[in-house]
Parts: structure tokens; C-alpha cells; sequence
């Protein structure tokens, strides 16, 4: 239900049959957000400091993040308007611009250093004065303009971060350019040639160097090429537009499959506080005409995404974008995003920069591909199997490729960030990520134990195969605070809401092996069942993980149980793990196949565990389906 502070209009059926909402849902939305900002501006409207958690960067910082990122949804509403909105919307901004870049006005923005969180800012401001021209840069004072163009040629020859961020300075430059004022082209092409090193083919790119694959890859890596071309201009970007318009084609190809029937995108990666803006790639392929994508199945995917968040209190009662993803739940967020770091779900508004009676608007809504039949989606490029199921709506992501670490042994140890370092990931669930769980590391996870209890970790992840629906890769089981390692080659295969876990391990003697299935969680502690050599926690509204041991685990009641977490899951304050244990590992090679289930249906595993057959010779595993099927490991 849509929270009644909202005030959204009446549904749509009939244009809308699968979410009921249309454009003046979007634009009631947007309007809500940005009027409730308002409260928290400073007194000549160049910050907006919101209550929460400050960021790393300073008050000063999370206050411009919240006057360019608020101003990023403005200018997407103005120019969709036409400038047809409150005129005090544009004064509001108007009047921030004219502050902000004023050193004597008490509300002066942070100039642009190398590397400085103003640079994120400062691409935001220059997209937004860019789309927005004729209302609100036009009309400047001319010395405003000049501040503002001399506060962004802080960009000029200046350094950013070697990964999204060289963007930021494409599209600020690009904006200096446009009206003529000084400007490097070499920042602007150093940039954009940068990205062609991190391209990996259909429609992927890595984050910068390394196996960076998350939803940056749709919000950035592709939106901003696509944006910096509208500021360029037709026949002035150099032949680059077509290329970055075939690369959003490709990645958007396969993009819906990421979609729960309930909107929920997968919850994989940093940055997850960003919400909305997961929809940005779909709206930039409508609005640079390239997407494969229907119109209405366009608007259902966004739409739907919104409505998502809407229906689970997003925005708040205050109607503010709290850090989190439903509700606040700081363990889940960054430590570089303060308050008004949510308001990059300004992205996901990008749709409104197209008219009123664009076929996206205007056509009927068809559904995502997981409401339509069983998915099964290989990746090659970042190394993950997506599997959806229509029955239950819930899309699972199974990584074998993105770990989000620097390249080996140029850049820094590796870590184990848990939104990249899990073997599954679902529109259903999120991982643990309060630190203690961290520690634990026992969902999506197979750890080695040592005697004290210790886990290992999965930091570097080696992808080997990835096709049809099956998906290999190896990482070095690590001890924290030791050097030995220990190989874990693990393969994946999928079959309808089931995934089979095959492990070859090394380990040495007396480790226990652990293996998790996915966490679920719920505003009530959820349920736990266990039986010789399986576990399940079930949630009060249905939603099940399970694992099953198929070979190589304990058959004693202690084998298989689940850790219970509080206040460490994004979806909810009480979570659960179900694991499977095999104690005292007698040194060198083992193998340990695991079924994992994440469904709403009914799961019996003591059923499951006799419907599947599983034998293994040496490292050679063959399952087979109840259905008859055979698949060899």
C-alpha cells in the first residue's frame, strides 16, 4: 500500500495493469522529495543539511552533496516541465547557485580539490544547469555565471579517483565548454578514453581496473557518456555517442532479468542507498533511443522499482531518503555516504527529461521476464548466473566474478566486502553486514574454521567458467592476520528456485568446513527447522532458505543449525542463516556438495534430500533431478 503521506494519484489499470502508475505518479514523487527538503536548507538555499549520520567528508561537504543531488531531481522535473513547476522550485535553486558560490556568503561550497567529494557534486550541478538552460542558467546574473564557471574550473587539469569518477570531470568540462568558457579537451577525452580500458564486452564495464562489477556499471559507466553526448551536442562527440549507445543496447538486453516481480533489484554491491537510480540505464536507453527494451516493459521495470521502495516506506513519513534501504540500517551503507548521499536515486528520475506523449509514457505496461517464465541468465563478463522463478517472483544472483578488489599485487591487499564477496545474492534478501556478522562471515559463504573458530575468507575471486546454468570459479581461502592459503574451486548449477553448490577444498587438519545459505530476515525473529543433514529459516511471511548436504557433511544434530543476527540485515531486524558443518577435516582434498534454496513455496528438505541424486567419484560430481536430468560437477 501506498503510504497515505504520499498523496500519489489514483492507479492506472489500464495503462498501468502491473503497477498502476504513470508519469504523474513519477512527478508527484519527485515533487514530494523536493519539498520536503526544505525544511533543512540553509537560509539562502546552498545546502541542504539533513539529519543522519554525517559522512567522512564534513558537514560543509554532506550539506553541497545535498543542494546537488536534490538539484539533479529539480532539473530532471523543470526541464520534463518544460519550466511548467512552481516558480519557487527554480528560485529555490536559483538562489543556492547564487550562495553557494559566493566565498562571503556564509553558505560557500568546498572548492574542487583533486579527489574531493565536491567533484561528485560539482557533475551533478552541471548536469542539472545543463538540461535546466533556459530557466535557470540563462537567467542568471552574469556574475553568478562567471562564479559558477570559475568554482567548476576546479576540475581543469585537477586529479579525480581512476574509476567512475574520471566521468565526473568529462561531463563538468564538457559543461564549461558549452558556454565557452575555459576548458581542458584533454581532460575531457582522457577521461572518456579511460573508460574504453575498463569495457569487457556486451555492455559490461569494470568500475576501474579489477573485477568491479555492480550497479555503477548502469548509474555511471554508462550514464554518463550518454549525458556528456547531450552536452556535446549531435555530430560534436566525435563518433564516441554511437559507440556508448551500442554498449547500452547490449547491457540493457539482458538488464530486466535483474527484477523481482515486486520491483526489488538485486541487492548486490556498494552504494545500494542509491535506490532508484538502479533504473537510470533503462530511462537513458529510452531517451537516447537505443534501448532494445519495449516501451512499456520501460516503464514497468522503473515504475515498478518506485513503487517498490514507496510501498515499504521510501520516502519516510518526512518524506527524506533515509540511509538504508527500506528504513535507516547503517551497517549496510558506506562510510563515505552521509545524509544526503540517498538523493542519487535523483538518476532514477532521468525518465521525466522525456515527453509527456513518448511511447514510454504512453504505452501499455508489459511485464518483466521473471512474471512471464523460469529465467536462466549467464554473464559471462562479471561471472554471475542470474536465476528467476516465476512462481515465487524472486530473482537470485550466484557471483562467481565480482569481488571489488584492487588488481593483485599493484593496489592494496584484497578485503571481503560482503555485498561482493557472497556466492548468492537475491531481490529477497540481503547479506549480513553488521560487523560482528561480518566477522562470522557465514552467509552466501563456505568458510574453512580453525580451532578457534576463526572463518576464512573469500576475498579474490577467480572466475573460471560461466554458461548455460552452470558457473565456476576459485578463490584462496585466507585466515585473517596469516599468509596460508588454502584453494576452494566451487561450481554452481541452477535448476528452477534450487542451486547446487559443488566445492573441491583443501584444507588442513582439524578445520572444520562450514557452508551458509542465504540470509533472511524479517521484522520477527525468523523460524528454524533442522533435521540430519539440513536446515531451513523461514520467515513469518513465507520467504524460506534452506541448505540440504547432498555430500561430504556431518549427519550429527550439531551439523547443521543457523546463526541468528540483530539490527545486521537491510531487510529487516531479525535475520537468519541456516549453515551446514563438517567437523575435523582429516588434511588435504575433500568435496562437499550443497543444495541451496531460496523460495517462498513450501520447502521440505528431508524430501529434497532423497529426490536428488548425488554421487561422487574422486572430484567428480554428478546430481541428478528429480525430473531425470543429469548434470556432472
Amino acid at each position: 500500500m501506498t503510504p497515505p503521506h504520499l498523496a500519489l494519484p489514483p492507479a492506472d489499470r489500464v495503462r498501468s495493469p502491473l503497477t498502476g502508475w504513470t508519469r504523474a505518479h513519477w512527478e508527484a514523487l519527485a515533487d514530494r522529495q523536493l519539498q520536503a527538503l526544505v525544511p533543512y536548507a540553509t537560509p539562502r538555499f546552498a545546502q541542504y543539511r539533513l539529519p543522519g549520520r554525517g559522512s567522512w567528508s564534513g558537514v560543509v561537504s554532506d550539506g553541497l552533496e545535498g543542494f546537488a543531488r536534490s538539484f539533479l531531481l529539480a532539473a530532471f522535473r523543470i526541464a520534463g516541465a518544460a519550466g511548467d513547476v512552481d516558480p519557487a522550485l527554480v528560485e529555490r535553486y536559483a538562489l543556492g547557485l547564487t550562495a553557494g558560490t559566493d566565498r562571503d556568503s556564509g553558505e560557500a561550497w568546498p572548492e574542487l580539490t583533486d579527489c574531493s567529494q565536491q567533484m561528485v557534486e560539482a557533475a551533478s550541478i552541471a548536469i542539472g544547469l545543463h538540461e535546466t538552460r533556459p530557466w535557470l542558467w540563462d537567467r542568471l546574473d552574469t556574475g553568478v555565471r562567471e562564479r559558477v564557471v570559475d568554482w567548476l574550473s576546479g576540475f581543469v587539469g585537477a586529479r579525480t579517483w581512476d574509476n567512475n569518477w574520471r566521468l565526473f570531470q568529462v561531463v563538468a568540462e564538457q559543461f564549461l565548454a558549452s558556454v565557452g568558457a575555459p576548458h581542458r579537451q584533454a581532460d575531457i577525452d582522457g577521461g572518456l578514453d579511460r573508460i574504453e580500458d575498463w569495457y569487457r564486452g556486451d555492455g559490461w564495464y569494470s568500475d576501474g581496473d579489477g573485477r568491479n562489477f555492480d550497479y555503477y556499471i548502469g548509474w555511471a559507466l554508462h550514464l554518463y557518456p550518454l549525458l556528456w553526448a547531450r552536452m556535446a551536442g549531435p555530430g560534436q562527440d566525435g563518433g564516441r555517442g554511437a559507440v556508448y549507445r551500442e554498449r547500452l543496447a547490449r547491457f540493457l538486453a539482458t538488464y530486466p532479468h535483474f527484477f523481482g516481480a515486486d520491483g526489488a533489484p538485486v541487492h548486490q554491491g556498494r552504494s545500494l542507498t542509491y535506490r532508484f537510480a538502479a533504473t537510470a540505464p533503462v530511462w537513458m536507453g529510452a531517451l537516447a533511443d537505443c534501448s532494445p527494451l519495449a516501451p512499456g516493459l520501460t516503464r514497468r521495470l522503473a515504475s515498478g522499482t518506485a513503487r517498490h521502495f514507496v510501498e515499504r516506506g521510501v520516502p519516510d513519513e518526512r518524506g527524506l531518503l533515509p540511509l538504508g534501504w527500506y528504513g535507516t540500517h547503517l551497517p549496510s551503507t558506506q562510510a563515505y555516504s552521509g545524509p544526503a548521499s540517498p538523493y542519487w536515486a535523483s538518476k532514477g528520475f532521468l525518465g521525466l527529461l522525456l515527453p509527456a506523449d513518448h511511447p514510454v509514457w504512453t504505452d501499455r505496461e508489459l511485464p518483466l521476464p521473471v512474471e512471464e517464465s523460469d529465467r536462466y541468465t549467464a554473464l559471462p563478463r562479471p561471472g554471475w548466473l542470474l536465476h528467476g522463478t516465476r512462481h515465487d517472483g524472486i530473482v537470485r544472483l550466484v557471483n562467481h566474478g565480482s569481488d571489488h578488489n584492487p588488481v593483485e599485487d599493484t593496489e592494496g591487499p584484497a578485503t571481503d566486502d560482503p555485498h561482493y564477496a557472497k556466492f548468492g545474492y537475491s531481490t529477497a534478501t540481503a547479506p549480513e553486514t553488521a560487523p560482528r556478522a561480518w566477522e562470522r562471515a557465514v552467509d552466501g559463504h563456505l568458510a574453512l574454521l580453525a580451532p578457534d573458530g576463526t572463518a576464512s575468507r573469500r576475498r579474490r575471486i577467480h572466475p573460471l567458467t560461466c554458461a548455460g546454468r552452470v558457473a565456476s570459479s576459485r578463490h584462496d581461502a585466507c585466515f585473517p592476520g596469516t599468509e596460508d592459503t588454502y584453494p576452494i574451486l566451487t561450481t554452481s548449477a541452477l535448476y528452477g528456485p534450487w542451486e547446487i553448490r559443488a566445492h573441491r577444498v583443501r584444507a588442513p587438519a582439524g578445520a572444520a568446513v562450514r557452508e551458509g545459505g542465504y540470509a533472511v530476515a524479517d521484522g520477527t525473529p525468523p523460524q528454524v527447522e533442522r533435521g540430519p543433514g539440513w536446515v531451513l529459516a523461514r520467515t513469518e511471511a513465507g520467504l524460506t532458505s534452506a541448505v540440504v548436504g547432498l555430500h561430504g557433511w556431518g549427519a550429527e544434530p550439531e551439523a547443521a543449525d543457523a546463526v541468528r543476527e540483530v539490527e545486521a540485515n537491510a531487510y529487516g531486524p531479525h535475520s537468519a542463516t541456516p549453515y551446514l558443518l563438517a567437523d575435523a577435516h582429516p588434511g588435504g582434498a575433500s568435496v562437499h556438495v550443497t543444495l541451496v534454496v531460496l523460495t517462498r513455496d513450501d520447502v521440505r528438505p528431508w524430501a529434497l534430500k532423497e529426490a536428488i541424486g548425488c554421487v561422487v567419484r574422486g572430484d567428480a560430481v554428478r546430481v541428478t533431478f528429480p525430473d531425470g536430468e543429469e548434470l556432472v560437477l
